[in-house]
């Protein structure tokens, strides 16, 4: 079992993001880094064609809960604050993604604006962009076609490799680095896309899953039949998926407009659990716990974030924005979760395991 040790609420300073822009429906402008030490947290925000970067304090507050498990933030204040210097985008950032490596502590920090210009930059240990990294790729038309939501993803195993959903183009572009390896063409519009961390396979670095539209498509970068399509899985016909994600054990959980959770086992292609009805509104975002792969981050658009065991279908504990989500987001090794409200405030939570258990 999973608990909250503490919640903070921040504001980001007015001078810094005065009105932050809109984006799209899925909520992927936020990136958080703990410090080695486990004192602060990093978190970067985009709005527009920038970043911006702010420190604040992990401190072991009380946490107060409310009814139904709700949890009280405490108010704190950011520690630093300032925009990240590197060349801006040209058109607003639609995704943006923080992935880190445990042998060298580096990590690569990546957008992709709404026409699907990527650009990456290598981070040191303490997160400074030492720029030592930075490379930038453009689409394959240009620039030049219709912009809309853009997804981004990097491999877990080989952080050269990246995948950049175009939506409106009903692609997949994978690069390694500014080299393009291939284009994946699905069938319906793209709406989220993970890199699978399972080791049943023999390489784990060729499983990418994708949601489009009411299915979920899983492709494999070594095939050629069917375009690199392994397997599609059908939902709900009209409900869109809107996130996916994989855990440490290879399951895989989708979530959308039906306001349902489902987890699927990668080795039958069958559903293991599916936990109806577990939001209010539609789902836009996921994120398995590293604690305990049995417990999972949900986040929909009625400003709720709430942790659950989905094999028995459960809430331990929640909390909610003050406006719409601008960005939500987990740390890649540890249980630091954030959400970036449309008002400014950013809340972000740490959670470990209760004393006395053993996470199985």
């Amino acid at each position: 079992m999973l608990k909250a040790k503490s919640l903070i609420k921040v504001a980001v300073p007015p001078s810094l993001i005065d009105n932050p822009s809109p984006a799209n429906l899925q909520s992927t402008r936020l990136a958080l880094h703990v410090s080695e030490d486990g004192s602060s947290c990093w978190l970067y925000i985009a709005s527009g064609c920038q970043i911006y970067k702010l420190q604040i304090a992990l401190d072991d507050s009380l946490v107060s809960e409310g009814k139904d498990s709700l949890l009280i933030p405490v108010h704190r204040q950011v520690m630093n604050s300032f925009m990240v210097n590197r060349c801006p985008h040209r058109s607003e950032i639609q995704s943006m993604v923080l992935a880190e490596t445990e042998s060298t502590g580096n990590s690569m920090l990546g957008t992709v604006d709404s026409y699907g210009h990527l650009i990456v930059s290598k981070l040191d240990t303490k997160g400074e962009d030492v720029e030592r990294l930075t490379y930038s790729v453009l689409p394959r038309d240009c620039g030049i076609g219709e912009s809309g939501w853009a997804g981004l993803c990097f491999n877990p195993i080989q952080l050269s490799t990246a995948a950049v959903a175009r939506s409106f183009c009903k692609t997949i572009d994978v690069y390694d680095q500014e080299i393009h390896v291939r284009t994946l063409c699905t069938l319906l519009y793209p709406t989220s896309l993970s890199f699978m961390q399972s080791s049943r396979y023999g390489n784990e670095s060729s499983i990418l899953a994708v949601t489009e539209g009411c299915q979920l498509s899983i492709w494999d970068l070594r095939m050629k039949e069917n375009g690199g399509c392994l397997q599609r899985i059908c939902g709900s016909l009209g409900d869109v998926f809107y996130a996916v994600c994989s855990s440490s054990t290879g399951n895989i959980a989708v979530g959308g407009a039906d306001r349902t959770v489902t987890i699927y086992d990668p080795r039958r292609w069958a559903s293991l659990s599916r936990w109806v009805n577990c939001s209010k509104y539609e789902i836009t975002g996921l994120a398995f716990s590293s604690v305990d792969s049995n417990h999972i981050y949900i986040q929909g658009v009625d400003y709720e974030v709430f942790c659950g065991d989905w094999k028995r279908n459960s809430k331990v504990f929640s909390f909610r924005g003050d406006s719409n989500w601008l960005g939500f987001s987990k740390c890649q090794n540890s249980d630091v979760v954030g959400g970036w409200c449309d008002s400014g405030s950013i809340f972000v939570a740490n959670v470990v395991a209760k004393e006395g258990e053993t996470i199985m």
